[in-house]
């Protein structure tokens, strides 16, 4: 009978026990990804031989009494976006296909050294651009749950491993809700922490002002597991906050009894599908069950974020995919005939039609003439969007925002392959957590008429990620929405 895979922190104490070895844990997650990996495409590379040698160390650690990290010997899978030393990384683009960084991130740097046995690096949308994970040169990654339809994305990759059990938990990156809303459509839990709570060298550039790594895991207190390596300060990365990092796994033990949970009416307008209303409405009243005072709030410029945020994410993916010209690395056209010939075509042959459409856009934005008209106004209505969460924070005396994380479930690959803008309203509701730098997490709270997982959202204060933690945890322990696993990869 094949082996489920445990939770992270059930493998912690499984290996702690001696119950069964980080190589016995690591092999059944590589025949998982064997068996599961052609009809999902979760993967771009699979790193055997280095998962079975990290586990072997592990277990060697282990038995000679050698101090020990909750992540000693759990087998993860890396978004393949962060840099990972002579292990190809490719941001799913033909730009970067045979690309072997010569560094490691600082991310997966911790990570190695708290003992993580890295499987291989998965599928995403091309260079994180995109809510489908259809926009891959290694072709779309299917759904557990239902694999003619999206896990979402950027990170469709990471959700469709942790909900299909290839691996224990995987590493995400949100710019736009890339963490948030394939979690939501996989059935998992996706944090996306503070911007600069986590380190982002060594992780390939889409918007620098707004990219954020993050964990995907089963439930919320392997979240708190995995953000406990990876956040705090990293003088590699100017953009990383200089800050304590509190005891997270203290967090899950807190009462939400108390605790002020703010709804704001603009995520619960027109748009929001029936169902995934009714199950976010049925979340709220197990809140209310738990003795947590609900309030209603409003963030009037909710409205703003996608035209903000598709003016200033396009505008630093333009600047940030300019040093791909097939001089000093990456993809480069055969025979050019002379230098405008190799930049043209290399980045013609190099990059996807929605990476073209953002340079494009983003380029546009930030030339002569447009510049104040658009990124520069843009940046502005981002201050008044972040004011907004801060004045409905201090005017409630809120603990925790609670809305929607995608207005409906998984769609159908290629539905909205032809209709940009649709696709970018998927995103509507994970935006605005962005463009605030706030620490957002996606938790399943219930399943269409399809089957299909439906997630909500909790936002908290900057680098207040103990908020979501405790909220998200005291949800999981009423409910068990989140041990519901897809039927096609039992």
């Amino acid at each position: 009978m094949e082996p489920t895979i445990p939770t992270l922190a059930q493998a912690a104490r499984a290996l702690a026990a001696r119950e069964i070895s980080s190589v016995e844990l690591t092999r059944a997650c590589l025949a998982r990804i064997e068996r599961y990996q052609p009809a999902l495409n979760a993967f771009v590379t699979v790193d055997a031989q280095g998962a079975l040698a990290a586990a072997g160390e592990a277990d060697a650690k282990r038995a000679r009494n050698e101090p020990i990290t909750p992540l000693t010997g759990i087998p993860l899978a890396i978004k393949d976006i962060f840099c990972t030393e002579g292990l190809r990384t490719t941001c799913a683009s033909r730009m970067l296909e045979n690309f072997l960084p010569p560094y490691e991130s600082t991310v997966t740097t911790r990570l190695r050294a708290a003992g993580a046995v890295v499987l291989g690096k998965t599928n995403m949308d091309e260079f994180a651009m995109g809510s489908s994970n259809e926009t891959s040169f290694f072709g779309p990654v299917a759904n557990p749950w239902d694999l003619k339809r999206t896990p979402g994305g950027s990170s469709g990759g990471s959700a469709a491993a942790v909900a299909a059990g290839l691996c224990v938990a995987a590493l995400g990156t949100d710019t736009g809700g890339s963490i948030r809303q394939p979690a939501a459509m996989t059935g998992i839990t996706g944090l996306k922490p503070t911007y600069g709570r986590v380190s982002r060298f060594g992780m390939i550039a889409f918007a620098s002002s707004l990219d954020q790594a993050g964990p995907m895991t089963r439930d919320i207190a392997d979240a708190a597991l995995l953000l406990q390596q990876m956040a705090g300060h990293d003088p590699k990365d100017s953009t990383s906050i200089d800050a304590p990092v509190p005891d997270y796994g203290a967090a899950l033990d807190q009462p939400v009894r108390g605790m002020r949970i703010g709804l704001p009416r603009e995520y619960f307008a027109e748009g929001l599908h029936p169902e995934s209303r009714a199950a976010i409405e049925a979340a709220i009243e197990v809140y209310r069950g738990l003795g947590a005072e609900i309030v209603p709030v409003s963030l009037e410029y909710t409205s703003h974020a996608i035209p903000t945020y598709y003016i200033i994410a396009p505008a630093e993916a333009s600047s940030n995919l300019a040093r791909y010209d097939g001089i000093r690395f990456g993809h480069r056209c055969d025979q050019p005939r002379d230098l405008k010939d190799l930049y043209a075509r290399t980045r013609a042959e190099g990059f996807g039609a929605e990476v073209k459409r953002r340079i494009m856009l983003g380029t546009y934005v930030l030339s002569s003439g447009y510049y104040d008209a658009y990124y520069r106004k843009a940046q502005r209505v981002r201050r008044l969007i972040a004011e907004d969460f801060a004045r409905a924070f201090r005017d409630h005396d809120l603990s925790v925002i609670l809305t929607p994380t995608a207005p409906e479930t998984a769609f159908e690959l290629g539905a909205k392959n032809q209709d940009p803008v649709s696709m970018y309203l998927s995103d509507i509701f994970t935006i605005n957590v962005n463009l605030a730098g706030l620490p957002g997490a996606s938790l399943p709270c219930g399943f269409d008429a399809r089957g299909l997982p439906i997630g909500f959202q909790l936002i908290a204060r900057p680098l207040d990620e103990s908020a979501i933690l405790t909220a998200g945890h005291a949800y999981q322990q009423a409910t068990q929405w989140h041990a519901a696993r897809p039927g096609n990869t039992p």
